[in-house]
């Protein structure tokens, strides 16, 4: 299940999954739904649509890339992802900010970012 989910983050596409036996989003991708055990799992498109629940920000040289942000971000079908808001300085990134997901491809490999959505808060 998680090369399949890779392989669409490759590709450019953002998928998670659901439960067919009790309708449950899940991620990271697993052989059993963890709320009903079912092996009934598919992937699916979600919203991209999330709330920083958390943020810190990580220090580095400036030759070596600058700070950036580490952020919880829950989406809206009820799963937590670790990743960073990529769109704002890592000092403006925000607890309870509206973000939206996108892939971002680097060297063939694909990565879940979030941008914050101006002037939305959750």
């Amino acid at each position: 299940m998680q090369a399949a989910h890779q392989a669409a983050l490759d590709d450019g596409r953002f998928l998670i999954q659901r439960c067919n036996a009790c309708s449950r989003h899940v991620y990271f991708p697993r052989e059993l739904c963890p709320h009903c055990g079912s092996d009934q799992l598919a992937l699916v498109p979600p919203s991209g649509l999330g709330t920083v629940h958390a943020v810190t920000t990580v220090r580095r040289k400036p030759e070596a890339g600058g700070d950036y942000n580490v952020s919880l971000v829950d989406l809206d079908e009820g799963v937590r992802l670790m990743s960073r808001v990529d769109n704002l300085p890592p000092a403006d990134v925000k607890i309870d900010q509206r973000v939206q997901a996108r892939v971002k491809v680097e060297n063939g490999q694909g990565l879940v970012v979030f941008d914050a959505l101006e002037g939305e808060k959750a």
